[in-house]
């Protein structure tokens, strides 16, 4: 049992760290889980995740994409409508990563789990009409519990499986026993297999702005690998970062290579979830990784009074954007 507790790093309080000019985004009441910013200071944030064992403000209504213009003085975030002939009824969607094509097409791929399964739906952005086009869903068996993905390709991506099992009894059971069966898993029309695996819990998964190195954060082991990438998609190891908290998601900054992070200090306030002890939110900035000394700097940190359970920080020129799994998002400017 302490194996497990000190995995959910349950004895841990923090100090928080606010930077100046930050404001809780209006409308994103139910989470914003996973957020990816576009060149063009677009950004789509996931929203309404239903994660078996975490607590939803919303249990009964879908969960949505919002988009925010980050070019604006004053950023709204908008719910972005979806095709029509896509079930939005039990859209559950979870990690998200962009790909802009060579004709500057934009696709979003979103990580679903309608009716506790996993797939990844495919849209085509249509900026004009701020609308989401439906293209396909993909289903593997070896997407059996998928957190994150980042795309490589118009249809091939990376993805997270954070639990071997799907079962929610049979993934407690898991994390309690301190199974590494979570892995990677790289996607295509030609070809699927594992490229990386030994995980407790594989989260948020990212790529440098060269594309040599994938970078994958273990929420479980409080930590951050440094994957390289081979011409036939397999990964291998490079080095491991290890931090005193859970670490989610992964955003990069793609003009310095820093990696932002939103982290949960303790895990246990996360899945308690008691109304007198909230889940606090921090999050982390990560330079130069690959070096022998990477800085690590708390940008934010908060005890749940503001903000809680932060599960992304993405960043934008001087503005930040800060995800939750079930909560709010905050915006800064920095």
């Amino acid at each position: 049992l302490s194996s497990c507790r000190d995995r959910l790093n349950a004895s841990r309080d923090i100090t928080p760290v606010t930077p100046p000019n930050c404001r809780l985004i209006k409308g994103i009441e139910t989470g914003s889980e996973d957020i990816d910013i576009l060149p063009n200071g677009l950004a789509f944030i996931s929203s309404g995740l239903k994660y078996p064992g975490i607590k939803s403000l919303a249990p009964d209504k879908p969960g949505e994409i919002f988009l925010m213009d980050l070019n604006e003085d004053n950023p709204r975030a908008l719910e972005l409508r979806i095709s029509r002939g896509f079930d939005l009824s039990s859209f559950n969607p979870h990690g998200i990563s962009t790909y802009i094509d060579r004709d500057d097409t934009v696709y979003l791929f979103v990580v679903n789990h309608p009716h506790q399964k996993s797939t990844v739906e495919l849209f085509k952005f249509v900026e004009d009409d701020n609308s989401l086009v439906h293209l396909k869903t993909i289903r593997h068996d070896l997407l059996i519990s998928v957190n994150d993905i980042v795309a490589m390709g118009p249809d091939s991506f990376y993805a997270t499986n954070d639990h071997y099992f799907s079962d929610f009894a049979l993934m407690f059971l898991e994390m309690f026993l301190g199974l590494t069966w979570s892995n990677v898993v790289y996607y295509s029309p030609k070809e699927v297999k594992e490229v990386a695996a030994g995980f407790y819990s594989a989260n948020g998964i990212n790529i440098s702005p060269d594309r040599k190195y994938v970078y994958v954060a273990d929420i479980l082991d409080h930590n951050v690998h440094v994957m390289e990438k081979h011409a036939n998609w397999s990964l291998s190891h490079v080095k491991t970062l290890q931090l005193d908290t859970l670490v989610d998601n992964l955003s990069i900054d793609p003009h310095t290579g820093d990696i932002w992070t939103g982290c949960h200090p303790n895990g246990m306030k996360l899945f308690l979830n008691d109304p007198e002890n909230l889940p606090a939110s921090e999050v982390l900035r990560i330079q130069n990784i690959l070096s022998e000394e990477p800085v690590v700097t708390r940008v934010y940190a908060d005890d749940g009074s503001v903000l809680q359970g932060t599960s992304v920080a993405s960043i934008y020129k001087r503005k930040l954007l800060i995800g939750t799994v079930f909560h709010r998002a905050l915006y800064c400017e920095l």
